[in-house]
């Protein structure tokens, strides 16, 4: 088993499938929730979903042409992942007389105000941002942060080591 993991570590592109298959899987494990579990994502969670989407997809394009490429934009992606969860455990760690009013919801926000001001909006926070809601008694962002930075340091790894051992794609 040892040596069937070490020769799929040496092939990047076997990594960065798995990790997309992970990312994507996240993003689905987070639509069971929202339909069958009844969590109602805040727009900060929608937009932490669409940072796992943009990961997977790059890792996706890894399958084909692994490398610095592939590493560099999973950052990109990991690092704005990890950003928009700190800002939401933040909101979350807030004493409930600071905590920001609700807003619209984020289908009303687009429909009515440009993009860029819609992402201003959404970062500012909002009321139900602070909820917390936990799975395994860890709260959703919490989990994000963590998955976020294993799988950029994942991806990372996997796709520099895998140019050296190719000898410098």
């Amino acid at each position: 088993m040892m040596a069937f993991l070490q020769r799929q570590w040496r092939q990047p592109a076997h990594i960065n499938g798995l990790l997309a298959l992970i990312c994507f899987a996240l993003v689905a494990i987070a639509l069971v929730l929202e339909w069958v579990g009844g969590m109602e994502p805040c727009p900060l969670c929608v937009f932490q979903r669409i940072a796992f989407i943009a990961m997977g997809v790059v890792l996706l394009a890894g399958i084909v042409v692994p490398g610095r490429s592939v590493a560099v934009l999973t950052v990109l992606a990991c690092l704005g992942g990890i950003g928009l969860a700190g800002r939401h455990l933040w909101l979350q760690s807030l004493p409930a007389d600071q905590v920001p009013a609700c807003g619209p919801g984020l289908d009303y926000l687009l429909g009515v105000f440009p993009v860029t001001e819609v992402i201003t909006l959404v970062l500012s926070g909002s009321g139900e941002c602070a909820a917390v809601d936990r799975v395994l008694g860890v709260s959703i962002p919490a989990w994000t942060l963590l998955t976020y930075g294993v799988i950029g340091g994942l991806a990372v790894a996997a796709n520099l080591r895998g140019r050296r051992a190719a000898g410098g794609q």
